[in-house]
């Protein structure tokens, strides 16, 4: 029997209150399926309970969706690659049990993929862009190795050193809060809503970032600490509103973009101390945060004052998907590194 030409994965991810699901053909994106839970806006965050309710709700039209997307059906598919963890275990564990039974039914091979390696590999997807002559055109920059990441989403803030796909070491990382956590408290303290990510950047770029301060933390060596933002935030907030009921509604851009600023700043400062002890000049970025405006223009600065060459990924993936969870799923095929049927979710925050 002749080998497989091409490799086809099936991707699921359902680490938090996303559900979805992608097909590449080898490192190549054929589909990626999405579906977004709005149940939790009105709890001010997410709600385990509902989100893995959701995520069985959804799972099967989401796979079902992105396989038929993709143009192939569930027989050519190599392997099933899923989010083993870290995040919500009750999230986890419906992407996680639905791979193990997807793959069983159809003989093929299972591999464990760690969230935050996905997040930094989505800069390795490609996509297929046919040019005029049918060439496939290649539409990812992808890091040239090894590279640093700057890692930063709702629950984590990380700066990574990147040799290889199965080989990445944290330098440094929040010894508390994460940044998006940080900026969507302080969107809930002002009364702005939930996910506050999205609306504070939208403010933001109407603001003045200078108009106030907040503390900085003074961390040793590459560690992050937000908790001592938050807290400048919330006191300065209720000092404002003491002496002005309305201080919000007046001023709540130039409040976004100077919360932003100093986000921002705090991110950027270590990174620069990074890239300054290594001597690596290829820097990306990914995770959720990686979506704000602020925090990408301060990416083409830095390149700009200080010949870094830097991997910004396309806003599709920033947020959890499956695409970078796939694309991890291609390289561990290639290294025969699969995981067995009974091996178990993880809801710790590391590298595996």
């Amino acid at each position: 029997m002749e080998p497989q030409k091409d490799i086809f994965i099936l991707a699921i991810e359902s680490s938090c209150d996303d559900t979805s699901a992608a097909v590449l053909k080898n490192d190549v994106l054929l589909s990626n399926v999405t579906a977004s839970q709005s149940v939790h806006e009105s709890y001010g965050g997410v709600v385990p309970e509902l989100a893995s309710r959701a995520h069985q709700q959804n799972v099967v039209p989401v796979v079902s969706e992105a396989i038929k997307r993709a143009g192939i059906t569930k027989e050519q598919l190599s392997a099933v690659a899923f989010t083993r963890g870290p995040g919500l275990m009750g999230s986890l564990l419906v992407g996680v049990n639905f791979a193990k039974g997807f793959a069983r039914s159809l003989g093929i091979p299972l591999i464990d993929v760690n969230h935050l390696q996905g997040h930094v590999m989505a800069h390795f997807i490609r996509e297929e862009v046919r040019g005029e002559n049918g060439e496939l055109i290649e539409c990812s920059n992808i890091p040239q190795l090894p590279f640093l990441c700057l890692l930063v989403s709702g629950g984590n803030s990380q700066i990574v050193k990147v040799n290889a796909y199965n080989d990445m070491e944290v330098l440094g990382q929040t010894i508390d809060d994460a940044a998006g956590e940080a900026i969507d408290k302080c969107s809930k303290v002002m009364g702005l809503g939930y996910p506050g990510g999205p609306i504070i950047d939208r403010l933001a770029r109407q603001g003045n970032p200078k108009a106030f301060q907040f503390a900085e933390p003074h961390i040793p060596g590459l560690n992050y600490s937000f908790s001592g933002l938050k807290t400048s935030f919330l006191y300065n907030l209720r000092k404002w509103v003491e002496e002005d009921p309305e201080f919000v509604e007046h001023h709540k851009e130039d409040i976004a973009a100077s919360l932003e600023w100093t986000v921002v700043d705090i991110l950027m400062k270590k990174l620069k101390q990074a890239v300054k002890q290594t001597g690596i000049k290829h820097v990306a970025v990914a995770g959720g945060v990686s979506a704000n405006n602020g925090l990408r223009n301060a990416f083409h600065d830095h390149a700009r004052r200080y010949g870094w060459t830097v991997y910004i990924p396309k806003f599709s993936y920033t947020t959890d998907n499956a695409a970078m969870i796939g694309v991890v799923g291609y390289y561990k095929f290639l290294d025969g590194d699969t995981c067995p049927i009974d091996a178990p979710a993880f809801s710790k925050v590391t590298f595996k």
